[in-house]
């Protein structure tokens, strides 16, 4: 009997190599409209499912694969009797090979200038159904949903081995599901967000609740040389159907293979300088995951300078992002140390020109956007743990100061500085800021006392009228001390301790002024 194969995709890549491989198998082709057409231009002969179920496509070819003469050929199976009877009763003969992909429904979404309808239009209902029909069959089917399945498949259908074969259709079986359980999800996801967008719902209603379900959909988008350690495998993977966006779809200027943690780094550097837009030019610099220099200033050059006097032992081999262009000046400071990459909007060509004499500096543009909603999550021993991102800050005006000090007005732009980065350190996260730059970072410490000693502990920083932030409340007077005995001016935290009043009495003696902000900013 003269085997089979139904072909029906939108993707027509290596489709001439695999019809030439099935013409030498002996296959004989059937297909629908523009892919019948494609294979009959290729100078092979062709079948079309009209004509072999007897019925037109119809309503615009929404309907044209859908027929039992099709499924049951497809579904049918080798080792039942009686399913074998029923296709000899209603004349249908058995399809060997399903190729299809689908209707590209991902990249019709990720058009500037979307209709809506043609989205509806772009969702595929014949294909899914024919590709989960032959996988359910894999045991007498193979199906192919990729183009880069047909070398494979190539491959092994010319070495006839029965149980090489089996295994292949297994392969390609789990491969169906998972494809088209991410088209399904795809599509899901968009319907509901245009759903939300036409919702009468608030939007403050919207962010505060979390999904009932939530799918992930990745596809990959780079292979990295490894993960945090050399033996750990690792890749970058963006949102399928979704124009990837902040640092996935940063443009590489210069410079070696980003590795996973330099991603990191990047990406911790790149969340501090954009809390502020480029109206205050904005450095930081990171160290595994955490800050050792930010400042603002008038240009990106002097905030680099700033930033770099904070730590320069830590900021050798760091990261830098900056919140606008990197000119020629700036440019001239950052070439002057070693560090592994700079992040920012854009690089003047001067400063390309500059930077660029670094072999192994890698260099990123990145396309400043609104702050990110999507939601955080990380893996945890078999689930998730979703939560909102920390985008919350607060305007000087909206802040309690609970001190006989009040914050003179000077202070504002340094404590909301330091309440703007200290969101960004691990816990427990202190920060000290003088003049628009950090001067002492603490981070990571088991108890508050620790990070406060380590923020206020650099000897080349003068501390005396610096401010200083703290992710969480003070628990005792303690702290307090350690900061009056570094002459700290004005202190900002979220208060909520049942020693507050403790720690408020302890800075009135020292003459400390302490705003409350009532939000902490743990993170772990």
């Amino acid at each position: 009997m003269t085997k089979k194969a139904l072909i029906s995709v939108s993707d027509k890549t290596g489709l001439d190599q695999l019809l030439s491989s099935l013409k030498e198998q002996g296959y004989h082709i059937i297909s629908t409209g523009g892919t019948a057409k494609f294979i009959r231009e290729a100078g092979f002969e062709v079948q079309e499912v009209a004509e072999l179920t007897a019925f037109p496509e119809m309503l615009g070819g929404r309907v044209k694969t859908l027929h039992p003469k099709v499924l049951a050929g497809i579904l049918a199976r080798r080792d039942e009797e009686q399913d074998l009877k029923d296709l000899a009763a209603h004349e249908i003969e058995e399809i060997d090979l399903v190729v299809v992909n689908l209707y590209p429904f991902a990249d019709v979404i990720s058009r500037e200038n979307l209709v809506y309808a043609d989205a509806i239009e772009n969702i595929d209902i014949g294909g899914p159904t024919l590709l989960r029909s032959a996988a359910k069959n894999y045991q007498s089917i193979t199906v192919l949903s990729d183009p880069n399945q047909y070398a494979k498949y190539i491959e092994v259908s010319k070495t006839n081995d029965e149980q090489a074969l089996l295994d292949l259709r297994q392969e390609l079986a789990v491969a169906v599901f998972e494809h088209t359980t991410n088209y399904d999800k795809l599509i899901a996801q968009f319907l509901k967000s245009r759903a939300e967008s036409m919702s009468s719902l608030s939007l403050e209603d919207e962010e505060a609740s979390l999904p009932q379900e939530y799918s992930l959909n990745l596809e990959l988008k780079s292979k990295l040389r490894y993960g945090e350690n050399p033996h750990q495998e690792a890749a970058l993977y963006t949102e399928a159907g979704k124009v990837p966006s902040g640092l996935a779809a940063a443009k590489q200027l210069h410079g070696k293979e980003i590795s996973y943690n330099n991603y990191l780094d990047l990406q911790a550097a790149w969340n501090i300088a954009s809390e502020y837009d480029d109206t205050i030019p904005c450095v930081a610099i990171i160290k595994h995951n955490n800050p050792c220099g930010v400042a603002i200033a008038p240009s990106i050059a002097q905030a680099y300078q700033d930033a770099l006097s904070c730590d320069t032992v830590s900021a050798f081999g760091g990261i830098v992002a900056a919140n606008k262009e990197v000119d020629l000046a700036a440019a001239n400071e950052m070439i002057e140390i070693f560090l592994e990459a700079i992040i920012a909007p854009s690089f003047s060509a001067e400063a390309l020109e500059v930077l660029k004499t670094k072999k192994n500096l890698r260099l990123l543009e990145i396309k400043p956007a609104a702050k990110n909603k999507e939601l955080n999550i990380k893996r945890i021993d078999g689930g998730y743990l979703i939560q909102e991102n920390n985008d919350f800050l607060h305007d000087a005006e909206q802040l309690e100061t609970v001190t006989k000090a009040q914050v003179e007005e000077t202070q504002w732009v340094d404590l909301m500085l330091a309440w703007k980065v200290v969101k960004h350190v691990k816990s427990n996260a202190i920060v000290a800021v003088k003049d628009g730059k950090t001067i002492g970072v603490g981070c990571g410490q088991s108890n508050r006392v620790k990070s406060v000693a380590d923020a206020l502990s650099n000897q080349d920083m003068e501390s005396r009228g610096a401010v200083l932030a703290s992710d969480a409340f003070f628990p005792f007077a303690d702290n307090i001390d350690i900061c009056a005995q570094n002459h700290i001016s004005a202190i900002i935290q979220p208060g909520g301790s049942i020693r507050d009043k403790e720690v408020i009495e302890a800075c009135d003696e020292a003459g400390i002024a302490m705003v409350f902000t009532k939000t902490r900013h743990f993170l772990h």
